[in-house]
């Protein structure tokens, strides 16, 4: 015997979740970029060749996955 699961739209118009970030998309981005320009800062300060190998292929990525989302 095979069982159903019925689901019913919410009665409430709109439904507040406190735990959603709403409109942070862009505070997001800061703080990734901050992130990653501090990253590759520290790195190059130990290893200068690590630094050049971490840049390329960040930007070797950047362009790999612009290229496919063209297609």
């Amino acid at each position: 015997m095979s069982k159903t699961i019925q689901e019913h739209p919410s009665q409430e118009p709109s439904q507040q979740d406190s735990l959603i970030a709403k409109g942070w998309q862009r505070e997001q981005y800061i703080g990734i970029t901050i992130l990653l320009i501090s990253l590759i800062a520290a790195v190059g300060y130990f290893s200068r060749r690590f630094e050049y190998a971490l840049l390329f292929a960040f930007i070797f990525s950047i362009i790999l996955i612009v290229f496919l989302l063209a297609i």
